[in-house]
């Protein structure tokens, strides 16, 4: 049987680069790890990048969108009609994410894999997986070729990244209902309750919080024999969680570092290790979610976010508000005198 791309043996950052990067960090003109994290930063994305003064100049930023058949339990605070209207926002400029891109000097790329929109929209990249998903308290959310699909969208999104000369690659979605299909995936790959990662998502009340949690745990109970990580995917996801997954395996294959944003993107990058554990050494975490489930996620990946600012917006926005410190990171790195260079006596 021929092993799938996604499965495919993923080759580690480079030990000996990272490795000439902790001799500059200890000759820089500071003591030894008084700029803390930024040091590690710079160091983790110089092995990632293989070369011994890392850039994040060029980030490629991408938001998938998909809708979700699950809004029908009444599961989101907004209708799903929004889902296409903020593509429509995105391209014209007023989203969060596009104004973070534009200050960045990013690439912002969206793309179409799954919302319920019948035709493409100006400035938004079709590759469209299906036309939303099922609901997945009563069926799989999707079938077997449309997973796939989804996964494969998410690699496309990366090759034209790399054509660009991207050093950075920043995940994002939209999609009404995609927390509740993001905590429904995560349960099913970490053997959790609907009580312990139900949130509010998009604004729900405490009644609401409490239905969504009884419906994840009839969802599970459903999909109990959706054991294998593609298989809890297909049953339990989306189509944007499917396209990021896919995007941060083939980041990984490819050596694209990859900076994650808030809950439902951290929900795509476990299913993407559960898919190859080789993932995860090419995942960077950008922020901490007030979405109360993410910090068991970030657990379950041994993962530190960089920034903790309350944000709960998706989009990609968190990961992109921290672009500035992997950038500082590097600057400090590439930027500062060693002791031989600025004639000053070490420690």
């Amino acid at each position: 049987m021929t092993e799938a791309w996604w499965e495919e043996s993923i080759q580690a950052p480079d030990e000996t680069t990272a490795a000439a990067a902790r001799v500059r960090q200890d000759n820089l003109t500071k003591p030894p790890g008084s700029l803390g994290r930024l040091e590690e930063l710079a160091i983790s994305l110089a092995a990632m990048q293989g070369r011994d003064r890392p850039r994040v100049d060029q980030v490629w930023i991408a938001v998938f969108a998909g809708d979700h058949g699950v809004v029908a339990e009444g599961v989101s605070a907004f209708p799903q009609a929004v889902t296409q209207q903020m593509l429509a926002n995105f391209v014209a400029g007023g989203a969060a994410i596009a104004v973070l891109a534009r200050a960045l000097g990013a690439t912002l790329e969206v793309v179409d894999v799954g919302s319920l929109a019948a035709g493409p929209m100006p400035g938004v990249v079709w590759d469209k997986a299906g036309h939303g998903t099922a609901n997945l308290a009563t069926g799989p959310a999707m079938t077997e070729s449309a997973v796939v699909a989804a996964l494969d969208a998410g690699r496309r999104s990366v090759q034209r990244a790399r054509v660009a000369g991207a050093e950075l690659y920043v995940g994002g979605e939209m999609g009404i209902g995609n927390t509740t299909a993001a905590a429904a995936l995560a349960c099913a790959l970490l053997g959790l309750s609907g009580r312990e990662l139900a949130g509010p998502g998009t604004g729900l009340d405490s009644a609401g919080v409490a239905h969504k949690a009884a419906l994840l745990d009839r969802a599970l109970v459903l999909h109990a024999d959706a054991e294998a990580p593609l298989e809890a995917l297909r049953c339990l996801g989306g189509y944007e969680l499917a396209a990021l997954a896919g995007a941060y395996i083939a980041c990984a294959r490819d050596g694209v570092p990859v900076l994650v944003d808030g809950f439902i993107a951290t929900a795509a990058a476990l299913a993407a290790t559960r898919l190859n554990p080789g993932v995860r050494d090419w995942l960077m975490f950008g922020h901490g979610s007030a979405e109360p489930g993410h910090a068991r996620l970030l657990a379950a990946l041994d993962a530190r976010p960089l920034l903790d600012l309350g944000m709960r917006l998706g989009e990609g926005s968190g990961a992109a508000v921290a672009v500035s410190l992997l950038r500082s990171a590097c600057a400090l790195h590439n930027g500062m005198a060693t002791f031989a260079e600025a004639g000053v006596s070490g420690g």
